[in-house]
Order: structure tokens, then sequence, then C-alpha cells
């Protein structure tokens, strides 16, 4: 059977949820398909904790449906969400874990119900030993996430917080003006207390920019939000 320009043993077949990844649906090599029929779907529903700081890698994970924050807690509390897992994106905390033989360094708690796929560890391993194209994939993950993680730490090292919600607002606010948000949620995305988000929306609205409700946030001018971005308006 031919799939993709490729010979592949009709006993192996790709699974319906290497839909939703196309990077991985074009890899058709024995040993991925091998290893993605092993995969277990599994559905978790929303505020759950995947992992916690400290516990072992055992399995890889991607997810195809929901959303899952990946934050870092300090011993004193502070919170500060590393990424987020998107519909089609698989967990580089996760990946970097199984590679090194380590244990997590954060933990990932589902913001939605989400639907995902794992794949244990031994048979994770023997694809990235085996198929050149997964492998590639997986290299792939990885320079995206560093990528991510090194524009989050120019965020935090360097830009200013005013900035900085402005523009989680504006991102925030691309299917809706109405933002269901607290500020608490607002400082662990950003990295920064809550008392300090709080005095910044709070400004916004005396500005009659944003409006404040209880655990949301709404947009009035983006057009002010989004000059701040270019120029600093103290």
């Amino acid at each position: 059977m031919m799939i993709g320009g490729r010979e592949v043993s009709r006993s192996l077949t790709i699974p319906t949820w290497v839909e939703h990844f196309p990077a991985l649906k074009a890899i058709t090599d024995p040993t991925w398909l091998a290893v993605a029929n092993t995969a277990r779907t599994i559905k978790i529903p929303a505020h759950t904790y995947i992992f916690h700081d400290g516990e072992p890698c055992k399995q890889y994970l991607l997810v195809f449906a929901g959303s899952v924050n990946v934050q870092k807690v300090t011993e004193d509390g502070h919170e500060i969400t590393l990424y987020h897992i998107q519909p089609g994106h698989s967990c580089e905390l996760t990946t970097a874990c199984l590679l090194g033989d380590s244990c997590y360094h954060a933990e990932a708690i589902t913001t939605t119900a989400v639907e995902a796929v794992t794949i244990e560890k031994q048979a994770f391993m023997r694809a990235l030993n085996d198929s050149t194209d997964f492998r590639n994939f997986i290299f792939s993950a990885i320079d995206s996430g560093m990528n991510e993680l090194a524009t989050l730490v120019e965020e935090v090292a360097f830009g200013p917080m005013e900035q900085r919600i402005a523009q989680h607002l504006l991102d925030s606010s691309l299917l809706s003006n109405l933002i269901k948000t607290t500020h608490y949620d607002l400082a662990v995305e950003l990295g920064t207390a809550r008392e300090v988000v709080s005095r910044l929306l709070k400004k916004f609205e005396r500005q009659g920019w944003v409006k404040l409700h209880r655990g949301k946030v709404e947009i009035i001018e983006k057009s002010r939000l989004s000059m701040m971005l270019k120029h600093h308006v103290p």
C-alpha cells in the first residue's frame, strides 16, 4: 500500500487521532505507525492536574482538543505561566523530561476539558530512535518551545507590565471584547502580583480603555491599548 509516496505495510494503519497533527500524519514509516497505534486516547476534565513539579515523566503527551496551562510555582507561592499546550501541539517540558530521563520541573493543569493522546515512554523512545521523521518532529517542537520560553524571559525581564497586560488583553480579545478572566489569572499568566494587575487594570478603566466586571474584563478602546504597545503611555 502506498501512502504519501511510500510503501507501508497493510498490517499498519494510521490511527484517527493523527488527523489532528498534520506533521505526524505525514510520517508513514513502520516504526512510527506501530508506536502511533499504541497511543491511548484520554479525556481530562477542566481544572485537573496532569502532572506536578517533581513527578517522574512516564509518557508523551499530545493535545488535540482543549487547553493546558504549564506553570511554575515558587516556594513562596508565586506563579508564572510558562506556556499553554493548545490543540495540535505537544508538551515541550514532557519531551525534555523524557529525553533527559528526569522529573518534571513545573506543573500542568487543564484550563478547559481536554482530549489528548499519550504514548508510553518506552514506545516514545523506540520511535525517536528508529524513525527519522518522528525525531525531526520532536526536535522541531523543542526548538519552537525554546523560542517561546526565550521570548517569555525577555518579556519578564525587560517588558513594562502595562504593555504586557495590554498585549495580553488584545491577544485574548480576538473573538470577543468581553474576556473571561480574573486579576489573579492575569497575574499568574504574566508572572506578577495580583495587586499590580489590579492597579494597572483600574488605571486602564479610569482612562476609558476597559471596563472591569466580576471575573471579566471588557475591552472598550482597542486602539488605545494598541497605541500603548508602540508608545508607552505614562
